[in-house]
């Protein structure tokens, strides 16, 4: 009850923002993202889409990029090619580009009809943001910026920052400085522009401080990018063209984005899952791309198996065997989880290279020595007790250090590999892992329980 109590008060809301279109600004378009969802599941597609098309452009377009995948997708496909370009109009540059960028994927036609219906220049500037690489700076890259020539007074530069905050320019953190032909010389934060002397030009309040600025080219990777925020607490970076003319700024938030969606990236590779099939709703094709990682598993698993089968008559000979051997492989398989997920974030971080690979390994085979000791000692007191035989202990203690030990090597060494030879680690790690961890743990607990207990 609590739930549909919550979800009425939630639409009542929207419905009382649409009576009210101005309403709308003092609402995040997250929130409102959150209620058209909710709207879609409880009532439907078609409602769905009805209250969409209630809303003003002005805030459409950001509701629509908060949206998951497939419901974006639905929306773009329903609403109307003036609408689209009104919604687009209003948006800024970056988002106005990724809006028409998801409308190319889904119907190229419509894209050109809707860019058609928008302004030549901004058409012009949304077209040469897709001309960027996805993996290029000038992807994420936003045209509209607050600049100042040197010999321009602060005073005038601040009246036409109002001009500019009326017309929708947000997320102003700096003025950008250039010279007569627009090259970059350098920002100054507007915590220090407000105290200046409005009637001189900022020439004139130039310091040292001032002309180291940080910034990066359009054809820069997005990988430069977020080091670059990370390494310096940026809230915004200027972008230059190839001769240092510039031409855009990227702010802290699309960095966030960046980095959630890689981050939920690793964690899918890690588990064999495709990001792109998972944001689908199309079943058969979820089913499909899981399917695939399954059936690798598959064979790894069957290879773990013909190990197990070779010792067939050591197992029938002491069936007790059979109740330890997945204490050793899970433990194998839990320590080596660890340590490959470790190397991969930090490799993912670029806080790890290649050179430093030894002692990395070395770090973590000590690590898993020193657990795989600990809780063989445990296991083996524990297998004592349970069935009687001090023999038994043995076998299960020394097969866990063995495993554990593998694990640790493996688990450090297969990502830098996988890494030195440009294989994504977060992809192929954790199957091969998996494999090692399984084969040696039943290869190393059998054939010591074959040569110690029989």
């Amino acid at each position: 009850m609590k739930q549909e109590f919550n979800y009425q008060i939630q639409k009542e809301m929207l419905d009382s923002l649409i009576k009210e279109p101005k309403e709308f600004e003092h609402r995040h378009p997250s929130d409102i993202a959150r209620v058209i969802k909710e709207i879609y599941h409880n009532e439907g597609k078609d409602v769905y889409i009805s209250y969409l098309r209630k809303i003003p452009e002005e805030y459409l377009g950001e509701v629509l990029l908060e949206l998951p995948e497939y419901l974006k997708d639905e929306a773009l496909e329903e609403l109307s090619v003036k609408k689209l370009a009104d919604v687009v109009d209003e948006l800024d540059s970056d988002d106005a580009a990724d809006l028409v960028q998801d409308i190319a994927e889904l119907d190229s036609q419509k894209e050109q009809e809707v860019l058609s219906n928008l302004d030549e220049e901004d058409a012009k500037d949304i077209k040469r943001l897709q001309g960027y690489d996805e993996d290029e700076a000038g992807s994420l890259m936003q045209t509209e910026l607050f600049s100042a020539k040197l010999d321009e007074k602060v005073g005038d530069s601040i009246e036409r920052l109002k001009k500019l905050k009326e017309d929708g320019l947000d997320n102003i953190y700096a003025v950008f400085l250039t010279d007569e032909f627009n090259l970059l010389i350098g920002y100054i934060p507007l915590e220090d522009v407000i105290t200046f002397d409005f009637n001189k030009t900022y020439r004139e309040h130039l310091k040292k401080q001032y002309k180291k600025v940080r910034y990066l080219s359009a054809h820069s990777s997005i990988d430069d990018v977020v080091k670059y925020f990370e390494d310096y607490d940026l809230v915004v970076l200027p972008i230059v063209d190839s001769e240092g003319h510039l031409i855009g700024r990227i702010t802290s938030d699309d960095i966030y984005d960046i980095i959630e969606e890689r981050a939920t990236e690793q964690i899918y590779k890690m588990a064999g899952v495709d990001e792109e099939s998972e944001d689908e709703r199309d079943i058969t094709l979820i089913t499909k791309k899981r399917a695939i990682w399954l059936l690798i598993n598959l064979f790894t698993a069957i290879a773990a198996s013909f190990v197990i089968g070779l010792f067939d008559q050591t197992i029938q000979a002491y069936v007790a065997l059979a109740v330890l051997m997945p204490i050793v492989a899970s433990m194998g398989g839990n320590a080596g989880t660890q340590t490959l997920t470790v190397m991969v974030r930090q490799l993912a971080l670029e806080e790890i290279n290649w050179s430093e690979a030894k002692q990395a390994i070395n770090r973590e085979i000590i690590v898993s020595l020193l657990n795989g000791t600990i809780f063989a000692i445990v296991m083996g007191i524990i297998a004592y007790f349970w069935f009687g035989d001090y023999k038994l202990g043995v076998v299960i203690a020394a097969a866990m250090v063995i495993n554990l030990l593998f694990a640790g090597f493996f688990g450090a060494a297969i990502p830098l590999v996988l890494k030195k030879i440009g294989i994504d680690p977060a992809v192929a790690s954790s199957v091969l892992l998996t494999t090692v961890t399984d084969i040696v743990g039943f290869f190393a607990f059998l054939g010591l329980a074959k040569v110690i207990l029989l």
